[in-house]
């Protein structure tokens, strides 16, 4: 029986999204579905499953990203049809974090903030923790409560946060997320990393 693939799902989709996402997914010897980007997503559900199968390494990241539509968007959609296929395990969610006027909310397990720091509380897109404890929210997070999935890390704005996860210092926000998915799912992340850690 074939294996089923490891895939972390992203809640976001934008170019500063991508970048970060690339560039993790390089470090960690995993693929990142450069078509998966959009604001909002067009590629759906059965289109990224077939995608991610062809990948030729795990983890998968794929990203999704509704900008700012109301209730069910078309990234949530798919991102509902991918985590509930039977040749996939997600192994967590990166959940970010948006002040559309749209945002709905969704449970986290934990945050990271824009200092790195784990925190129980949400964060707001720059990363800055908010009041409400294990809870934040975004515009691509309506389904997120109806996944099962072993994770959820909410962050603020991938590739932003006033610069402190931008690529060019290496994304750390972003890298903390993954690493920590990667920890709790229990994924050997040392399988295949690459050696290289130059930035783009």
């Amino acid at each position: 029986m074939t294996a089923k693939r490891k895939v972390i799902l992203v809640t976001d989709g934008d170019i500063y999204a991508a970048k970060s996402i690339e560039y993790a997914a390089r470090q960690i010897g995993g693929r990142s579905i450069s078509q998966s980007m959009g604001n909002p997503s067009v590629k759906t559900g059965p289109e990224l499953v077939s995608m991610i199968l062809e990948t030729p390494h795990d983890p998968v990241f794929v990203m999704f990203d509704d900008s700012g539509l109301q209730g069910e968007g078309p990234g949530e959609t798919a991102m509902k049809y991918v985590a509930a296929h039977p040749d996939i395990e997600v192994l967590g969610v990166i959940a970010v974090a948006s002040k559309t006027h749209y945002a709905e909310w969704t449970k986290v397990d934990v945050s990271i903030d824009a200092e790195g720091e784990l925190t129980e509380f949400g964060v707001d897109k720059y990363g800055v923790r908010e009041f409400d404890v294990k809870r934040m929210s975004g515009d691509t997070v309506y389904c997120l409560d109806q996944l099962d999935v072993p994770i959820v890390v909410g962050i603020g704005d991938i590739g932003k946060m006033g610069r402190k996860d931008d690529v060019k210092k290496g994304s750390p926000i972003t890298m903390k997320a993954v690493e920590l998915i990667l920890e709790r799912s229990g994924y050997d992340e040392c399988t295949g990393k690459r050696e290289d850690k130059s930035i783009p």
